[in-house]
């Protein structure tokens, strides 16, 4: 699962930002499920920046939001970021050299769920 938050941070706040997201990272990461992450700033905007996780699943996802350290060091950040869809779940994967495989979705579709 990939989780893409993305933020408007200005040249006076560049640095602040980067210690604030360093601190979301190492929370985030000490949490079971999280694969990888990392802080990337857009080439063609340099006030357009985003915090990308990858997610062994949802539910590790959602259960990392829960966590202390999370609650401290990276909600406020994560709350400071663009109100839009953030979580993505791969339905098409490739490695290299392989066929793409497709999967079925973890999204819940009846009723009550």
């Amino acid at each position: 699962m990939l989780v893409v938050n993305r933020f408007t941070v200005t040249d006076a706040d560049t640095s602040g930002f980067v210690d604030r997201a360093r601190s979301a990272l190492r929370a985030l990461a000490g949490c079971p499920g999280y694969q990888r992450g990392a802080v990337h700033r857009a080439l063609e905007d340099p006030e357009t920046w985003c915090l990308v996780t990858e997610w062994e699943s949802v539910g590790t996802y959602r259960r990392a939001l829960g966590a202390f350290e999370v609650k401290v060091h990276a909600t406020p950040l994560l709350a400071a970021s663009r109100d839009e869809p953030s979580a993505f779940e791969a339905l098409v994967t490739a490695l290299p050299g392989e066929e793409p495989a497709t999967h079925t979705s973890d999204r819940a579709t009846g009723p009550g769920r």
